[in-house]
């Protein structure tokens, strides 16, 4: 083959290679994320356009279900982020994928709603192993990046992650902010591009909403007996009567102090996009242990002093066995207990904001 021939030959080749990457270059930079302020970046990577198939067994039944946490990184289907009236926000015991949505402490609210005549949508935005630092990231690298998100209310249910945080814990810790962020630099930097550019985005929308995981997990509802054998729950009046509250306010005074700043600073984001917050207190299977009770404690008397509003749930759940499945995550029957305790005092703070 003469040289005159390999270079007709060639040619046309770089041409067209050289206008089709000229095409790839110019798409990237008219559809993609490379200048938007509102991309989620490098967050949010393991919480968004997730679609597994979970196989949910108890004593009693069967249920297989889809665990989907949607563009926007909520838990459920695709929804318009204008029509969410409500998020609910806390850790593993609000993100609850090992059970069905309808067994969730976010389902059996929205069922309560839905009975009660309230038009309300209340999304579910619980995280992993999140804690109020966790929420605070999470405000400013993903919430805040959703256009027209406006919920009118947002209830979080706080205290257990935040037991186990440091004293002067820093919000990108990823042990206590729920993973928003790949503690690996070098994932964190091709997450960084993944979510930015147009056609790895557009491929993995087409995943998500057409290729769910194939593969089941399981997740075992039936009551772990171990955490049968050793439970012992210390119910509100015996933490009252047993702990001096002076001692516990000196013994966590700045564990207190920071965690009362994370919530006056979660007040004043839940603002910037016109939410009324909600805290609301929790507790374990092992119920009011010294570090959780006077979290809680200082969180009730914190709301009373700023006029937040607040649902003390830890002081009204009854030390049920039956309402957890192991020593922190609540069996369905827990979550529905949970859901009747939050409502009976939500359902007076929406006859004020209605």
């Amino acid at each position: 083959m003469s040289n005159k021939f390999k270079t007709k030959l060639i040619q046309p080749i770089i041409y067209n290679l050289t206008l089709i990457l000229i095409f790839l270059i110019l798409t990237e930079a008219i559809f993609g994320q490379w200048f938007d302020k509102n991309s989620f970046g490098p967050y949010m990577r393991e919480h968004r356009m997730k679609k597994q198939k979970i196989e949910y067994y108890d004593q009693n039944e069967k249920v297989e279900y889809l665990y989907i946490r949607n563009y926007h990184g909520f838990r459920g289907e695709d929804i318009d982020p204008k029509e969410i009236d409500a998020l609910i926000m806390g850790g593993s015991v609000i993100d609850e994928r090992y059970k069905p949505d309808q067994y969730t402490i976010t389902g059996y609210l929205n069922e309560l709603l839905k009975n009660n005549n309230y038009d309300i949508k209340l999304v579910n935005a619980g995280v992993e192993a999140q804690s109020t630092a966790g929420i605070i990231l999470g405000f400013k690298n993903w919430l805040f990046k959703i256009e027209n998100l406006n919920p009118k209310f947002i209830i979080f249910y706080v205290g257990i992650n935040d037991t186990t945080t440091k004293e002067h814990i820093k919000l990108d810790d990823m042990t206590f902010n729920g993973h928003l962020l790949n503690p690996d630099k070098r994932e964190a930097f091709y997450d960084n591009l993944k979510t930015r550019s147009f056609f790895y985005d557009t491929l993995r929308k087409i995943k998500f909403n057409y290729f769910p995981r194939k593969n089941f997990m399981k997740y075992d509802g039936k009551i772990d007996s171990q955490y049968k054998e050793r439970f012992k729950f210390i119910n509100y009046s015996e933490a009252l009567n047993n702990y001096d509250i002076k001692k516990l306010q000196t013994k966590y005074q700045l564990k207190l102090k920071n965690y009362r700043e994370r919530i006056d600073l979660i007040n004043l984001l839940s603002k910037k996009i016109n939410a009324k917050p909600i805290f609301v207190t929790n507790i374990q299977a092992d119920g009011h242990r010294e570090k959780i009770f006077i979290m809680n404690h200082m969180l009730i008397n914190h709301c009373k002093e700023q006029k937040y509003y607040c649902i003390d749930v830890a002081k009204k759940l009854d030390g049920n066995i039956n309402y957890w499945r192991d020593g922190t995550h609540t069996s369905k029957e827990g979550s529905e207990e949970i859901a009747n305790l939050i409502f009976l005092e939500l359902r007076e703070f929406l006859k004020k904001l209605y």
